[in-house]
């Protein structure tokens, strides 16, 4: 990171503690409403390209919320991230009692090549400072034909509106730089990282929350309901899912 760029701020997963599952006053609450929406898909997606018991790895795997739902569709889970106190809650919140959590450095996976059927990297690469990087430890630990996931923010002046800044004005308890901009990444940016890291068959998904009674609901109160839901959208414009296989 050059001087004068400001940092993410990742310390603050070490202290959500229980409110991984519990809190509706934090962002926290709304990737739990995404995974609701975009877990089930992704499992089906694994279960259908892969077969069942697949083994898959989840980096920046945080409170678990992808990993424990993998699992309990069956497959041999993985749980990757640098903050021991996620993972412990991710641990706690494991029903199946399979998920092998462990600390570790996304930039220097601790596994050997062709180890995984499928990589996820949830709201993860726009956290770090080289998501090419990344992307390529991913697909060195991917067998061939195996599938990679992530989502993250485009980078536009309405990521930085919607993401970034009304977040910060709808939903309480918001750490500063929770969100940076220039980590967001274009699809074209992610397109040929992928391609640079031996991905193919590369497509994208939007994901927008759904304009319904528990969104006017969130930013009349502040407070995540519930049954606040996103949806998937053709547009790219601010969050989006991308798949891609390893060649």
């Amino acid at each position: 990171m050059s001087a004068g760029m400001t940092p993410v701020n990742n310390a603050l997963y070490d202290e959500l503690g229980e409110r991984w599952y519990t809190a509706q006053d934090d962002p926290v609450a709304l990737l739990r409403a995404e995974g609701r929406l975009r877990n089930p898909w992704i499992a089906t997606e694994i279960a259908a390209r892969c077969g069942a018991g697949a083994a898959v790895l989840d980096i920046g795997c945080g409170g678990g919320f992808l990993s424990n739902e993998l699992a309990r569709a069956g497959f041999a889970v993985t749980g990757l991230d640098q903050s021991a106190e996620s993972l412990s809650i991710a641990q706690s919140h494991d029903t199946t009692h399979s998920v092998h959590y462990e600390v570790g450095n996304a930039m220097r996976l601790p596994y050997p090549e062709v180890s995984f059927s499928a990589v996820c990297a949830m709201d993860f690469l726009e956290h770090v400072e080289d998501p090419a990087g990344v992307i390529r430890e991913a697909a060195r630990v991917l067998r061939p034909g195996g599938l990679f996931f992530a989502s993250t923010f485009n980078r536009n002046w309405l990521s930085w509106l919607v993401v970034i800044k009304g977040v910060e004005w709808f939903v309480p308890n918001v750490p500063p730089n929770m969100h940076v901009l220039r980590l967001f990444i274009t699809p074209r940016e992610m397109a040929r990282y992928c391609q640079a890291a031996g991905l193919h068959r590369i497509r994208f998904r939007g994901l927008r929350p759904r304009l319904n009674r528990a969104f006017w609901r969130l930013l009349w109160t502040r407070v995540v309901p519930e049954d606040f839901e996103f949806t998937f959208t053709s547009s790219l414009l601010t969050g989006y899912l991308v798949t891609a296989e390893k060649a």
